[in-house]
């Protein structure tokens, strides 16, 4: 789908998105689960140097569109460059016009548990396979988000001290548990 065709008449999804280093989170949910306040941590986050400079896409309502083998997120017209803050109303805030999916969070996710299966940790749209945090409605989303951002992956339940930026990950041994 080119970019011309996105418009203000293809269909939205209920969805905020920031831009973060050269990727977008996605941030989906029920209304009233903190995909807005998620979404102003994320770039509060990135002014204070805890992540990548953190922009916003969209608040509300995003459109989606495959691009090749990505997803793209773009703002809804009507909404660009505006953020609700709870408290404050609706704010005027800086944007990026578009951006592609890097990260999908599911806030008030059904399936979220301590220890997500590796299936969890990844969605389709629209065919494009992305990694995905599903958050718990008693969990604050942003230290899992700055986590899933600034950690690496492993491969086994052992996170090797290379794996955290400050060197402290989970040291335990995978067989204190069969021993």
């Amino acid at each position: 789908m080119s970019q011309s065709s996105l418009n203000e008449g293809e269909p939205s999804v209920h969805a905020s998105a920031v831009k973060v280093g050269p990727l977008a989170v996605l941030i989906r949910g029920p209304s009233g689960s903190g995909k807005s306040r998620l979404a102003f941590d994320l770039i509060m986050a990135g002014r204070a140097g805890v992540i990548d400079r953190a922009v916003l896409v969209g608040d509300d309502r995003v459109h989606l569109a495959t691009v090749g083998d990505e997803i793209e997120v773009r703002p809804a017209p009507r909404l660009a460059g505006l953020i609700e803050i709870r408290g404050l109303g609706i704010r005027h805030c800086d944007f990026v016009e578009h951006a592609i999916v890097g990260l999908v969070v599911d806030l008030d996710a059904a399936d979220a548990e301590r220890l997500p299966p590796p299936e969890a940790l990844k969605t389709s749209i629209s065919g494009v396979e992305i990694p995905r945090i599903p958050v718990a409605r008693d969990t604050l989303p942003l230290p899992l988000v700055v986590a899933a951002l600034t950690t690496t992956k492993s491969s086994s339940s052992v996170n090797p001290p290379g794996d955290c930026l400050k060197g402290n990950g989970n040291h335990m041994n995978p067989t204190i548990a069969t021993e």
